[in-house]
């Protein structure tokens, strides 16, 4: 048996053997499909430090990058070392203190809201008695139906207070321990998340040659400029994306705000952060946002409470036609269909970080589809089929 022969045999070996390799892994990914979630969410929960550490060092890199450069022509020559490292101080101080000036605006409104609204309630209750009263008094019929009505809503309120009540109660109170359990494990984790975050960003630049080295020993120099490529395109969509949209929900809590004071809305700073923050999630965020923020409204003046979701309906309208297209500059390049497509499927399968980075995601998968269609075109001779799209 020559060489090439030898070679010939070897790869029908290889191949064989690939085959039933993937044939077994189908077969556990299909009929053993608990275990992998399983085992999935056991890798998971292990490197749940390393995630938050990774997606901490990602959202502070920017800022960690502008502080060590400005930092660096600052420092004089013999103190230059050290531009790095107080850079990553710089990046995390800035960060506790937007989250701080946050807190320090919503905490003490919602306070004040819920304890202005635990107070009223005992008196909006009482008014719509009477209110229910008054409309019922020359209608026998009207006021029988409610009478059972409230009788049975009263009997049912009691049968549960009995049967389901209780039990309820006891397994809230045996789920405690398990509840702390889960808190204090999720401190653990992000406390070594920062540690991990912290050494992230003081390697980044380490970390990026070496798996640029990495991918270039392993890949063909044209597929690794290619992935390489697609990576940047990755990066520049989430950065684009998610710095578009904090700056445009950020805006738009502002501008909710000012006309809420302006039209005297109740619990204007609390209802424009929840307006804000929501407006963060594509697509349904302002739905989200409005329904909450209504109901406070709800509470306290029923008349501004319609006056508010008019209100939210035109905000929305400039935010969706006019401001959110300028600031994001159209940075996915989706169609509707397709960004609600994304949210549906990735918040399906991950919740409610899904939502939150399915249009980027799907944006980027997309974009490989694309350039996977159009080289297989090109291959092929087919690129006049392009035309008529």
């Amino acid at each position: 048996m020559d060489k090439e022969e030898r070679r010939k045999y070897w790869l029908r070996i290889g191949a064989g053997f690939s085959i039933l390799a993937l044939a077994i892994a189908f077969y556990f990914c299909i009929f053993r499909f608990n275990y992998l979630v399983s085992a999935l969410h056991t890798v998971k929960g292990i490197l749940m430090p390393f995630i938050y550490g990774g997606v901490m060092a990602y959202a502070l890199r920017m800022p960690c990058n502008f502080f060590e450069k400005h930092l660096t022509k600052l420092f004089p020559k013999k103190i230059k070392k050290w531009a790095p490292a107080a850079a990553i101080v710089l990046s995390f101080l800035s960060a506790v203190l937007v989250i701080y000036l946050l807190l320090s605006m919503v905490i003490p409104q919602m306070v004040v809201s819920i304890s202005g609204i635990i107070a009223d309630l005992p008196k909006a209750v009482e008014d719509a008695s009477v209110w229910l009263e008054k409309t019922l008094e020359d209608n026998e019929v009207l006021k029988t139906y409610a009478d059972t009505a409230i009788a049975s809503i009263t009997q049912k309120l009691q049968a549960w207070a009995r049967g389901d009540l209780l039990p309820t109660l006891q397994s809230v109170m045996s789920g405690f321990t398990s509840t702390v359990s889960q808190v204090v494990g999720t401190l653990v984790n992000l406390g070594i998340g920062i540690v991990v975050c912290v050494y992230l960003l003081q390697s980044r630049k380490l970390f990026a040659r070496q798996s640029k080295l990495v991918l270039y020993g392993f890949v063909r120099p044209v597929w690794a400029d290619r992935i390489m490529e697609e990576i940047n395109y990755a990066d520049r969509m989430f950065v684009g994306f998610f710095s578009g949209k904090i700056l445009d929900s950020a805006i738009i809590g502002l501008l909710c705000y000012i006309f809420s004071l302006i039209f005297g809305f109740p619990n204007a700073m609390l209802v424009s952060v929840i307006v804000g923050v929501t407006n963060i999630i594509p697509y349904f965020g302002p739905y989200i946002g409005a329904v909450p923020s209504a109901l406070l409204i709800l509470m306290s003046d029923p008349v501004k409470c319609v006056w508010f979701v008019v209100f939210i309906i035109i905000l929305q309208q400039f935010d969706g036609n006019i401001l959110g297209p300028h600031l994001l500059a159209n940075s996915t390049g989706l169609s509707g269909f397709w960004v609600l497509f994304s949210i549906t499927v990735f918040g399906g399968l991950f919740g409610f970080v899904g939502i939150l980075i399915g249009v980027p995601v799907f944006a980027v998968i997309y974009d490989i589809v694309k350039k996977l269609v159009l080289y297989g075109l090109k291959k092929h001779g087919k690129m006049d089929m392009l035309k008529n799209t």
